[in-house]
Formats: structure tokens, sequence, C-alpha cells
């Protein structure tokens, strides 16, 4: 019996794969089409920077004319000081929005005007003049300050956009092939009456359900290394930290969650038209809201507290852990855990759910 099932299992799990491999269509948009997004994100922000803001000066302006070369350089990274001598018509570019600010020496005081349409710029600006005009007191006191502010980045110096974008488009992808895929995979053997075949048929359900999630694990770990691979490329520059094959089981679990969804969907669902509907209206909305396009830094609250109800964002971000930021099983192990109960609790709903025809 049990050399029945190897080979039923061999023979399902060929024929699933051939059948995916010759739809040309589901491979574009299994594979492809989400690698194109990683591509065009990293080209587009390989270099991304903060754009340094920008302000005229009107003649001599002590706090900047006096800074030594060392300092200049590094107040270059953040603003680009342009000298004038036409106050009106810098007060006019400001106006325009084609400068950020205007400043300029009036005795003893440190003139300012900028525009409000842009709050942000504007109040970058003022915090740096305003700090050149305390480092100046300072200095003009002879005094050394009493405290000191020692700042750097909590990452490494080489990260990279590249870093956030590549879990974020591989959680999507392979969430994309694991809820179609095992959805449309339901709804066709039903409506076929292959289902139905498979129940009379002396191989029992073991070996089918085995092929389809063997089948999906595969493609699932098989799209993750093409996504690193891609992504480590000089070009893109993905630099892969010690523990970054923990993200190889992390898919695999997040493979069997999201398989577990397309599952209810393919067990409420009569058509493959229905269940492709309701397999994008449920993936869409989970990329879009689990950071995997844009980080949810910013967003509300309450949309925060909201995405941490979808498995995607929980895989995104532990393979980020994994991929970028060093961290290991201590990141890995309590996500792969949730990932598995929530695929134990789908899977119970879908089994409630199941049907073997449309009868």
């Amino acid at each position: 019996m049990t050399r029945v099932n190897t080979e039923a299992f061999v023979s399902l799990s060929r024929a699933m794969t051939l059948g995916m491999l010759r739809d040309r269509t589901a491979v574009f948009f299994i594979l492809l089409f989400p690698l194109m997004f990683l591509v065009l994100f990293g080209a587009l922000f390989k270099d991304e920077s903060t754009p340094r803001a920008e302000i005229v000066q009107i003649g001599r302006v002590e706090v900047l004319d006096s800074l030594p070369p060392g300092a200049r350089r590094e107040l270059g990274d953040a603003l680009s000081v342009r000298k004038s001598g036409d106050r009106a018509r810098a007060l006019e570019e400001v106006r325009a929005g084609d400068v950020d600010a205007v400043v300029w020496q009036d005795g003893d005081r440190v003139r300012m005007r900028y525009s409000a349409a842009d709050p942000a710029r504007a109040g970058t600006v003022r915090a740096i003049v305003d700090s050149l005009v305390q480092q100046a007191n300072i200095a003009a006191t002879g005094r050394p300050p009493a405290y000191e502010l020692t700042a750097g980045r909590v990452e490494d110096e080489s990260l990279k956009p590249i870093q956030f974008f590549t879990p974020g488009m591989l959680g999507w992808a392979v969430a994309m092939s694991a809820v179609t895929g095992s959805a449309l995979t339901l709804v066709g053997w039903r409506r076929k009456r292959i289902l139905r075949r498979l129940w009379l048929a002396p191989v029992g359900a073991g070996p089918v359900i085995a092929a389809r999630v063997g089948v999906n694990v595969a493609l699932a770990l098989v799209q993750t290394l093409v996504f690193v691979g891609v992504a480590s490329i000089p070009f893109y520059g993905l630099e892969l930290t010690g523990h970054w094959w923990l993200s190889l089981p992390l898919v695999v679990c997040g493979t069997l969650a999201f398989m577990s969804i397309g599952l209810v969907i393919g067990a409420w669902a009569k058509t493959e038209e229905a269940a492709n509907g309701m397999a994008q209206t449920v993936i869409l909305p989970m990329a879009f809201l689990s950071g995997s396009f844009f980080p949810l830094d910013g967003a509300p609250a309450w949309l925060r507290t909201v995405s941490e109800v979808f498995p995607l964002k929980h895989l995104t971000e532990a393979v980020q852990d994994v991929l970028s930021r060093g961290q290991g099983w201590d990141a890995a192990l309590p996500v792969m855990g949730g990932l598995l109960l929530f695929a134990a609790v789908m899977t119970a709903i879908a089994a409630r759910l199941f049907r073997w025809d449309d009868a």
C-alpha cells in the first residue's frame, strides 16, 4: 500500500508540475510578474537618498561663511547653499517653491524666510540653521557645551533599499502563488469531477494532498532562490546576513498558511472565475496592508493594528529580520509557529466547507 501511495504521489506531483509549467500565463503571474516589481523597485530606489534642502544666502552670513571646511562638507550633505545679492528675487523664488528658504544677516540677527507650502522641508531647513546659530553662540562664549549628542543609524551603513523590497516582493509572490494555486486547483478538480474519481480510486487522499502541498512548497523555494539571487547581483547589492537561510523554512511555513486560505476560497467558490476574484480580493489588500510595497511606519495606528492579523505582514518582517537585520532563530521561530497555527485553523475551516462535487 505504501508503494502504491508513493507512486501515486510521484505521478500526481509530476502531473501538477507539468500542468503548471505548460500554463504560460500562470508562470508569468506567479513568478515573473512579482519579480518584475522587484527588478523595477530595486532599480528605481537603488541610489535613493534624502533630497537636499536648498537655501539662498544674501550677502555675508557669519554662521555660514565661518564654517571650517570639514563642517561645510558635512553641511553640504543636507543643505545646498547658493549665494545671491538680490533679496527680493530670492524671496520670489521661495514663494514659487524653487528654493526652500532665504537667509541673510542683519547685525547680530540671522534672518530666515521660508514657505509653509512644505512644512517638512521648512522644518528641516529651520532646524539646520538654528543648529548653526546655536553652535556659533557657543563658540562666541568660549565655553564648551555641557552635553554632546552622538547619533548614528541602527542599521549597518551598507543597508540598501533592495534589502527592504526583497522580503516584501517575495512574500507577495509566495502568497499569490499559494492562494491562487490551491483555490483554482480545488475548484477545477471539483468541476471536472476529478475529486469524485480520486475519492472512488484505490489511492487515498494523503498522496493527493501531499502532492499539491509539495508542488506549492517547491515553487515557493524556487521563488525564494530566484528573488534572492536576482537581488544579490552587484547592480542591486543585496547583502545577506549569516542567518539568511532561515528565510527558507519561513517561506515553507508561509506557503502552508497561504495555501490554507486558498483551500477556504476553493471550498466556498463554485467557479474558477469566482475563486480567482476572491483570491485577488484577499491577496492585494493584504499585500498593501502588510508592508510588501511600502512601510507602515507612517500609517495610522488603527491600520497598523489591523495589519497584525495578516500572516503576510509577519512573514515579510521575519524574512527581513533574517535577511537584512542579522537576527536568527529568535526572530524566525515565533513567526513559524504562528503561521503553522494559522494554517491549522484555516484548514479546519476549509474541511468543514469542503465538498466532493457541486451536486
